[in-house]
């Protein structure tokens, strides 16, 4: 079977890799670089379980910047596009989804249209009215930064927007490709559909604010965060998992999706889902008081990226804290290795890490990583258990 994908973000490409096993994948992407790299079995993402497929596997897998090469006698074309969210007309941007619709409507092709980015609820419903249309439906990702392809082939569940045969065909498509013998397989509208994903992540969004809360009480009292956190967490119906505090949740998904889910609230009665938005804002200010607490001169920012293991920037929550301290009059450096450039949002960048740390009075570290066990009395971290 011949498959498209469109978009080879962290989505579109673990699953360009991972249906690749068994079929003809052709991935569409706009910018040269990723593609050339793609054919070139380099991966443009950091995700250890593709490089390692691209190292190891015979994938049937191409990367183009022709869409109808990559449309073209396409049974299915899944639609991975970002979907950023627009704070000033407080909804995502689906521009690029919709660029892909349009194109395929040109086209005037039998195939059927996956849309994996995530979207507004009811987008899929609009498209249908919109162009008259009946091939498209949604099926929600629930994938993490550099562990995409790994969550491809365990996947936690499997749903698709749509009861009828095509549906289970694209679920059965995903299923074999994967190790996982038991996995749920889920079939609901793709309205429904649409909700889960924006309701799961901003649940996760809800978990991580909860224990950054605990934390700022517990900081601000002078208690033992982590003696609170793990007498809390023995409760088996609360758990130990996502518990380990942060600036803040960030990443492609937690900051764009609660806000969408904020917004897809209008009209309905909540007050927690605004909270959980705004409580994120809090803890990033809460970080930035703590940190002028202590009256420096020069913070150092070691690593831009949300978490370990990624090399993603997007929203993470050191940027707004960034933001905050040069408000404050604070000269900012940054050390990122994975960053090939001498400024970053008009901060320097610092390659040598000994020098980022002579220089600084205040280590900014989200994560706590090894390399700053020798200068571990400059820094300043929330991190309790060197895990995301």
């Amino acid at each position: 079977m011949k498959i498209a994908v469109a978009g080879t973000g962290y989505v579109g490409l673990s699953l360009a890799t991972l249906l690749s096993q068994n079929n003809e994948v052709i991935a569409l992407d706009v910018i040269p670089e990723k593609v050339e790299k793609i054919n070139q079995r380099i991966s443009p993402i950091r995700d250890k379980e593709i490089e390692d497929f691209f190292k190891t596997k015979n994938l049937n897998l191409k990367a183009t910047l022709d869409y109808k090469e990559a449309f073209e006698g396409a049974k299915f074309i899944i639609i991975s596009t970002p979907t950023n969210y627009d704070d000033e007309k407080n909804h995502f941007d689906t521009s690029s989804v919709e660029d892909v619709i349009q194109k395929l409507i040109s086209m005037n092709i039998d195939t059927t249209m996956v849309v994996k980015s995530t979207i507004p609820v009811g987008f899929i419903k609009s498209m249908k009215e919109k162009y008259n249309i009946d091939n498209i439906m949604f099926s929600p990702e629930f994938l993490r930064e550099g562990r995409a392809l790994y969550d491809n082939l365990y996947p936690s569940r499997i749903i698709v927007g749509e009861k009828s045969e095509r549906a289970k065909e694209f679920a059965n498509l995903l299923k074999s490709a994967s190790l996982k013998d038991d996995v749920e397989i889920k079939f609901m509208d793709s309205t429904e559909a649409e909700a889960v994903k924006l309701f799961a992540n901003t649940y996760l969004a809800l978990r991580v604010a909860y224990f950054n809360e605990l934390d700022t009480y517990a900081e601000i009292k002078g208690l033992n965060t982590k003696d609170i956190i793990e007498g809390v967490c023995l409760d088996p119906r609360i758990g130990s998992h996502y518990n380990n505090p942060s600036f803040g949740y960030g990443g492609y998904c937690l900051p764009k999706d609660t806000k969408q889910l904020l917004a897809n609230y209008d009209n309905v009665p909540q007050n927690l889902i605004r909270a959980i938005v705004r409580s994120n804002r809090t803890r990033k200010k809460h970080i930035t008081e703590m940190i002028m607490r202590k009256n420096p001169e020069t913070v150092g920012i070691y690593r831009l990226t949300m978490k370990s293991g990624s090399d993603n920037f997007r929203a993470s929550a050191i940027q707004e804290i960034i933001e905050r301290l040069k408000l404050e009059g604070v000269d900012v450096i940054i050390y990122e290795p994975t960053l090939k450039a001498d400024e970053f949002n008009k901060c320097k960048i610092i390659s040598d890490f000994e020098e980022f740390a002579k220089k600084s009075d205040v280590i900014l570290a989200n994560r706590f990583e090894d390399a700053l066990k020798d200068v571990k009395d400059k820094v300043y971290t929330r991190d309790l258990y060197s895990r995301d």
